[in-house]
């Protein structure tokens, strides 16, 4: 849920753009690194979990995107949906 996120620091660093009327998209304006995707309408963000630098302590409780995973990366025992399904 957006509420239950923050920056720490460097969220005065971060670019961004609008990919679809609507979506904003911020990254890494020096390597081009994807981090978070939001809707200013809607509960939720997208953190890119691979860009963090540790552990979020967190467990997952869906895996989303499944129609674009590499072989070797697998959740089991969560539900997984081939493209974006919002958690209710």
């Amino acid at each position: 849920m957006r509420r239950d996120f923050r920056w720490l620091k460097g969220e005065d660093k971060l670019a961004a753009f609008e990919s679809s009327p609507g979506k904003l998209r911020q990254f890494c304006p020096q390597c081009g690194c994807h981090l978070v995707a939001q809707r200013k309408n809607q509960h939720h963000l997208i953190v890119r979990v691979a860009s963090l630098d540790d552990d979020p302590n967190m467990t997952p409780v869906a895996h989303i995107w499944t129609s674009h995973d590499v072989p070797w990366l697998q959740y089991e025992g969560i539900p997984s949906h081939l493209a974006w399904a919002p958690m209710r």
